[in-house]
């Protein structure tokens, strides 16, 4: 696990894809990469998802089924695949906010934690695993990641995983947001 956290109160978590998850996620993630390096010419890298937290509140978007929080806000939901798959549980993710203490309290956080928690019912909710107005990368958790980055006003660079280590779905999130801060109305 790496985290990244600057002056603005908002921790960026990098984990290992499928860590602490079902090892199907981990073999497809592995099978992914293996297609993807050898597709673009390149070594394989090791995955990984990203989320976010704001003080103690965590943002992640995960699947729908087997949530085992009940007292997470849940802020979008978009389907996984394809879209007519979204009418099943099995195939929704969902984008939610958690905390163990309850609400954020906004008067403990910076501006820039407080506009990123004022956009999280913003965050758009393209086909998960397809790429969003050829962007060339796929809409995953790391695009959640940097579109809110985007759009709070953060540079993403400066939150990005380490090197060595491959984050699907960035640039999609990075694309996407600067197409909707340039009015392009298929952002969304």
């Amino acid at each position: 696990m790496h985290a990244h956290e600057d002056a603005s109160g908002i921790r960026v978590t990098w984990t290992h894809l499928g860590a602490d998850g079902p090892a199907v996620v981990r073999a497809s993630g592995r099978v992914h990469e293996a297609l993807s390096a050898a597709r673009d010419g390149r070594p394989r890298c090791a995955l990984v998802h990203g989320s976010l937290t704001v003080g103690t509140t965590r943002v992640e978007m995960t699947p729908v089924w087997g949530q085992v929080r009940p007292e997470r806000a849940v802020l979008a939901e978009g389907p996984v695949g394809a879209r007519w798959l979204g009418r099943s549980r099995w195939f929704r993710y969902e984008v939610h906010r958690w905390s163990p203490h309850g609400s954020p309290d906004a008067r403990s956080v910076t501006p820039a934690a407080r506009a990123l928690l004022a956009a999280l019912p913003l965050v758009p909710t393209p086909t998960w695993g397809r790429d969003p107005g050829g962007t060339g990368d796929m809409w995953t958790s790391n695009s959640v990641v940097a579109w809110l980055l985007v759009r709070t006003g953060l540079d993403p660079e400066a939150h990005r995983p380490p090197a060595g280590l491959r984050a699907p779905g960035w640039a999609a999130g990075l694309a996407v947001a600067r197409a909707a801060e340039h009015g392009n109305r298929h952002a969304r």
